[in-house]
Order: C-alpha cells, then structure tokens, then sequence
C-alpha cells in the first residue's frame, strides 16, 4: 500500500507552473474511461474526486485537461523529472493520460483556506503586485486575480495545497524541475527569497 501511495503522489506533481500547452489534443479524453485508473491508482492520493485531503499531493480537480496532459507526457518523455511518475507513466497509453486529464478537469475544486493570515496577507501583496527591485511578476500577471489560469498556457492555482505550491516553487529555483518551457519560472524562482516563496503559497491557499 506504501508503494502504491507514494507512486500516485507524483501524479500531482502535474499541478503547477508549466507554461508549454499540452502534447495532445486533451479534448479527446473520455472521463468515463479513466475512472478505473483513477479508483485503482490515482484515489489513493488525489481522492477520486481529485481534492486531495494530504498537502504534500496536489489538488487536480479543475485543473486544465491540456495542462495534465502535458505534465504526464513530460514524465513520461523524460522533460520532467520523477523516478516514481516514470514508473507510473510508463504504464499508461497515450489514451490513458488524455482520458486522466479529461477526467480530473472535470471534477469541481474546493476552496482552501490559508492556515496563516499574517503570513497569507504579505503572499497577497507579491500574488498582485509581485516583488519590487528583485524583478518577480505579480504572480495574477498569468495565472489571473483569483487564481484560475489562462487554459493551455498557465494552471489555475487558487486553493492549491501552499505546501505543494511551495514545493514546486523551490524546484523551479533550484533547477530540479525544469518543463517549463522558456525558463519562465525557473527565472522568476531564482528571484524569490524563502520567505517570498512560503508567503505567496500561504495566499495561495486560501484564494478564491
């Protein structure tokens, strides 16, 4: 059971940041033809609903179907990163991963809730106005005021798990994760301080 929880927990690892549209046309998927994937493997640790209860698996539910497709195909091609979602990949079709994404875009998201104000407040101000003098964006500049993406190109990140969102952020700063696309956000992470990045997770967390 360790060895299947920890497997689907880099599905998620699909939720953030990647800027490059999909590898397929993931309007093709059938959502009802992933449902045995998602109950075998992916419920495990993304709920079948795809609102993942632990903080370290990203929510899926709602995110855009282009969006996952490319993420799976980017583990499975190797442009991501992950021993464990290669494995998971590598069984999975072509078929599989645009009827996931089909599948899970569908699901409706529930709102989060930032565990610290104080801290969610501060993330507020970089999320609308980005960082001044270190050259970071406003984070709304591309994934929109309430968080929810522009399909194809950015992903919705409102209500996202802020320790997942953090995760990914720091992997972007230091170069462990690297799909996306012109380096986008490996530059604007590079920029970031620690406390930049545990801020505007923490307001990440909570919008809505």
């Amino acid at each position: 059971m360790k060895l299947v929880v920890s497997l689907v927990a880099a599905l998620a690892a699909t939720s953030a940041f990647a800027i490059t549209p999909a590898a397929g046309p993931a309007s093709k998927g059938d959502p009802k033809a992933a449902e045995s994937i998602v109950t075998q493997v992916c419920a495990a640790c993304h709920a079948v609903d795809g609102n993942s209860a632990a903080a370290a698996n990203p929510k899926l539910a709602g995110l855009n179907a282009e969006y996952i497709n490319k993420q799976l195909n980017d583990f499975k091609s190797g442009a991501r990163k992950n021993p464990i979602m290669a494995g998971i990949v590598a069984k999975l079709s072509p078929q599989d991963m645009l009827n996931l994404a089909a599948y899970y875009s569908a699901q409706k998201p529930k709102p989060g809730t930032a565990k610290d104000q104080e801290l969610a407040l501060l993330g507020r101000k970089i999320f609308h106005g980005g960082v001044q003098g270190a050259g970071v964006p406003a984070c709304a500049s591309c994934h929109g005021a309430q968080g929810q993406g522009i399909p194809t190109q950015f992903p919705r990140l409102s209500g996202q798990h802020g320790d997942y969102i953090y995760t990914q952020l720091n992997a972007f700063r230091v170069e462990t994760r690297a799909n996306d696309g012109a380096k986008m956000m490996r530059s604007i992470a590079s920029k970031m301080t620690d406390a930049d990045m545990k801020a505007v997770s923490a307001y990440i967390q909570g919008l809505r």
